[in-house]
């Protein structure tokens, strides 16, 4: 007679486990990333936007080709994965693109990737103290960059003088914007808290409201609906065609002398786009839309405000982006700031509330007078009897 016998599970390996998305380029591999993933990818400096959405896809490791800190300056990107618990590998080479396929269920234990039994990759596991000692030597060696900086400054004002100081070369758009308040969106670190927070300012103000990118599905979602929407042709975030579609106007963002064909993409979807030839950043240009059709305010939701953040973007673009606001000036409001200055507008009940504390002073003053006096002891017996008219109504209806 012949026993079943009863196997036991293998133990599970130690370490990390998940299913691999692999792609050089991190904006393209955003879009497919799922909860339990391990993301594969290429991403020097990687700052803290784009690890922001990393960790809401809710991936358990990244495993990185190129050193998220390179030292040049100090990006946010890898402090904001490891306060998140994300497991980071990085230093593992360009080769790991190709040994790792996408689909494959990886294990990471202590930096070394493998696949079942075979190992793929070993890398440099990034701890919240390696993080903290790599971020304070890269700020040490800020200099270098900021000369870099005012270098680059100098070429994109060569670049874009026109734009910049007299307001060449904007399109003209079917949304009225001159003398109107404008609302430019971005997806970024915190932006649905500081929308949220300018909601009696959109409410009552009725402002134009400029998308960039990905935050005009954002926006949609929310229950606002973006008049324009400003693009990069060859953007790998480009928003939804339905959202394209509903939007009064699309500008696109060209290279100077870009063909039209680059634009034809745009058409194929029942969208006319408004072409925009400028080497400023997506957001930096929707600025610069508004300030050249004259708005009233421009409010910022999403911007990079403090000098970490404002240092923490792409190296391109850290001059338009400082150009930009030295030209827009005062004119540029920051939406985390907005609720501060503005309480919203006066509504009825405001009113009637104002007139019914007036009413009460004004009866209170009339009632220490001879006339008024001689008023309450009139109105006293009909209050009286009016009120016991009431009681007695009430209690005939009780049982």
């Amino acid at each position: 007679m012949k026993f079943a016998v009863r196997t036991r599970p293998a133990p599970a390996l130690p370490g990390v486990h998940g299913t691999a998305r692999v792609h050089r380029r991190t904006a393209s591999l955003i879009g497919r990333l799922t909860e339990g993933d391990i993301a594969v990818l290429d991403h020097v400096d990687m700052d803290r936007d784009t690890a922001q959405s990393i960790v809401d896809a809710g991936v358990v490791a990244v495993v990185n080709a190129s050193p998220m800190i390179s030292g040049r300056y100090a990006n946010l990107g890898p402090e904001r994965l490891v306060e998140a618990g994300v497991l980071v590998v990085d230093g593992a080479g360009p080769e790991v693109l190709d040994r790792v396929k996408d689909g494959t269920v990886l294990r990471i234990e202590g930096g070394v990737v493998h696949a079942g039994d075979t190992l793929l990759a070993t890398a440099r596991e990034l701890t919240p103290d390696v993080v903290r000692t790599e971020m304070g030597l890269a700020r040490n060696g800020l200099t270098a960059q900021l000369e870099s900086f005012t270098h680059n400054s100098t070429e994109f004002l060569r670049r874009e003088q026109d734009l910049l100081l007299h307001g060449r070369g904007v399109p003209r758009t079917a949304t009225e914007i001159a003398g109107r308040p404008v609302v430019v969106a971005v997806r970024s670190h915190g932006w649905e808290g500081e929308l949220a927070g300018i909601k009696p300012f959109v409410r009552e103000q009725k402002p134009v409201l400029i998308a960039v990118d990905r935050a005009a599905d954002a926006l949609t979602e929310s229950r606002h609906k973006p008049d324009i929407v400003v693009v990069t042709a060859a953007s790998d975030d480009l928003p939804s065609a339905a959202v394209l579609r509903k939007a009064t106007d699309v500008v696109v963002l060209v290279e100077p002398g870009a063909p039209r064909s680059v634009t034809e993409s745009f058409e194929r979807l029942g969208v006319r786009p408004l072409r925009f030839e400028t080497t400023a950043t997506t957001e930096d240009a929707a600025l610069l839309l508004a300030s050249a059709r004259e708005a009233s305010l421009i409010v910022g939701v999403g911007m990079h405000a403090t000098l970490d953040e404002f240092l923490d973007r792409r190296r391109s673009g850290l001059a338009s982006t400082f150009l930009t606001r030295l030209k827009l000036g005062p004119d540029l409001v920051d939406a985390a700031a907005l609720p501060k200055l503005y309480d919203g507008a006066v509504r009825p009940r405001h009113l009637a509330g104002a007139l019914i504390a007036g009413l009460v002073a004004v009866a209170a003053a009339i009632s220490v007078t001879p006339v008024g006096q001689q008023w309450v002891d009139d109105l006293s017996p009909r209050v009286t009897s009016a009120t016991s008219h009431l009681i007695d109504n009430v209690e005939g209806m009780l049982p």
